[in-house]
């Protein structure tokens, strides 16, 4: 029974070597108290992972004011990835979308504007009435977009989120969070990169008036590329900003904030810490063949295992060797295996702490061998299955 002990001591070290591999040259990491922030509600999130390097309040409901836009430039997003509206397709102006008051893109009443002016108008000069107009064109009615605007904030798992409208004036019953703010922000780079960079244009002129963007990041720091403000007596000055250093990203949210200046600073602060003491990690990549898991009865004697998504972590800077990874493969593997299957878990920890705990999965398919083959698999299990 040479065979089954060489199959077994091969399983053994392979995972063995993985968490070696993770303690090698480990070392100890120092990084000082988070800054304190001035503002009712912040947060500070890698995106492609997902985690919060610093938080306060972040859950507590708030006024977004136009931090709402984002939301409504999201739906327009969706609709132009999806084929169902395009950039150039042109948006009638109502008389409701005219009259909109507060921050405008000066539209007139009886024209036809194109949706990438709107769309700019929106994100860049923060229209209100370029967002009536485009909730009009995509839903009908404001009321009906409003209703997409929650639906779609449910599929987010912005659970602390309603709205009451596309432009974020205020209303009784209009209320984010922080945390939802930057899940949006989140969804809004990962889901539509081919629009996301109108986010750091840093003006728009329509109608022969230009308009500068309202984040003032966007002049300060080179690596800021949007995303949005917000700014209404009851909801004080916001600001959702998203920065990228290398490969490292960071979306900041600050509601709440005194003044504008304040966001602003305040927002710079949070991104200077994160991109200071943290890194974003790319520990496995789509289709990676992880390990090679035995196969009983099949066509092939083995198959890769991977993951089919790119795996991310946030990790403080210089804390790669301090990792520690672990596959826990199924014991017994029968045939047939299609693509996708569920095979085990992956698990990376660091100091204790669990960052991924994923399934791993077949990568191809292994239908069932011939006869003969099954049969002596089945044997040969028999007689793995017996040892302790």
């Amino acid at each position: 029974m040479a065979f089954i002990s060489l199959f077994r001591s091969a399983l053994f070290v392979y995972t063995l070597l993985l968490v070696i591999a993770g303690n090698a040259l480990a070392q100890t990491v120092l990084i000082p108290a988070p800054p304190q922030i001035a503002g009712s509600s912040y947060v500070l999130m890698e995106p492609k992972s997902g985690h919060v390097i610093m938080e306060n309040n972040s859950s507590e409901r708030l006024p977004p004011a136009s931090l709402t836009k984002m939301m409504t430039a999201y739906i327009v997003e969706r609709e132009l990835d999806e084929g169902r509206i395009a950039m150039d397709d042109m948006v009638p102006i109502s008389v409701t979308a005219w009259q909109t008051g507060g921050s405008r893109t000066f539209v007139r009443e009886g024209t036809s504007v194109t949706v990438e002016d709107l769309l700019r108008g929106v994100v860049i000069q923060s229209g209100n009435d370029a967002s009536v107009a485009l909730a009009e064109f995509v839903a009908g009615s404001e009321g009906a977009f409003v209703d997409i605007m929650n639906q779609q904030a449910e599929l987010l798992g912005m659970t602390n989120t309603n709205f009451e409208n596309a432009t974020g004036l205020p209303s009784p019953n209009h209320y984010s969070t922080a945390q939802d703010l930057a899940l949006l922000a989140q969804a809004t780079i990962n889901d539509y990169p081919e629009t996301y960079p109108i986010y750091a244009e840093k003006q728009f002129t329509f109608n022969n008036i230009r308009q500068p963007n309202r984040n003032s990041l966007l002049w300060r720091d080179n690596s800021v590329d949007g995303l949005k403000t917000g700014h209404t007596e009851e909801a004080g000055y916001c600001l959702v900003a998203s920065a990228k250093r290398d490969d490292t990203r960071f979306i900041a949210v600050v509601m709440g904030a005194r003044s504008a200046e304040s966001r602003s600073q305040e927002v710079q602060k949070m991104l200077n810490y994160g991109f200071r003491y943290y890194q974003s990690e790319r520990l496995f990549s789509a289709g990676q063949e992880l390990i090679e898991s035995p196969v009983w009865g099949g066509a092939a004697n083995t198959l890769p295992v991977g993951v089919l998504e790119d795996v991310h972590v946030t990790i403080s800077r210089g804390a790669r060797n301090q990792l520690e990874s672990v596959i826990d493969l199924d014991s017994v593997v029968k045939s047939p295996v299609s693509a996708g299957d569920e095979l085990g878990r992956i698990r990376v920890s660091y100091q204790g702490e669990v960052l991924v705990d994923q399934p791993v999965l077949a990568l191809v398919d292994v239908p069932d061998g011939g006869f003969f083959k099954r049969i002596w698999d089945a044997v040969k299990l028999f007689f793995v299955q017996l040892l302790p």
